[in-house]
């Protein structure tokens, strides 16, 4: 069809022409609604951001002393996280004396990177800064 009646034919109908490829031999035009178009655009890419779940970075605090079972709540309770699409940071807070053994701290790490093996690995080497050992755990 000839531009000037495609163009015609859209303006009879209430409709935009749009050039769908230019550089194709005869190009390829599309007779719509341009505003209505625009706005299902729009609202094709607010639905994908509804539904696209952005990671959080959950935390967890211990500390060198905290007990077993506490520990064992604190592993499922990552899992869950994990579970949900979440990262998970684990930090363990030395406070006074504490600070002078800082392999107690480390311990705790380790063992809760031990009952996270099967689900999770670890994003990050676990460090220490000032009082604080942390490291940042992620699903497999």
């Amino acid at each position: 069809m000839k531009t000037q009646d495609a163009l015609n034919l859209a303006r009879e109908k209430g409709l935009d022409l749009i050039v769908i490829t230019p550089n194709s031999v005869p190009p390829v035009a599309k007779m719509l609604d341009f505003k209505k178009f625009l706005y299902q655009e729009r609202k094709k890419k607010s639905t994908a951001k509804v539904k696209s779940k952005k990671s959080e970075l959950k935390e967890i605090k211990l500390g060198p002393y905290t007990g077993e079972g506490d520990v064992t709540r604190w592993v499922e309770r990552a899992k869950e996280f994990l579970e949900e699409g979440n990262r998970v940071k684990v930090t363990v807070t030395l406070r006074g004396r504490e600070n002078l053994y800082p392999d107690l701290g480390f311990a705790k790490i380790k063992k809760f990177q031990e009952a996270l093996i099967e689900v999770a690995r670890q994003e990050s080497e676990t460090k220490q800064s000032g009082n604080m050992i942390t490291t940042v755990f992620v699903s497999k």
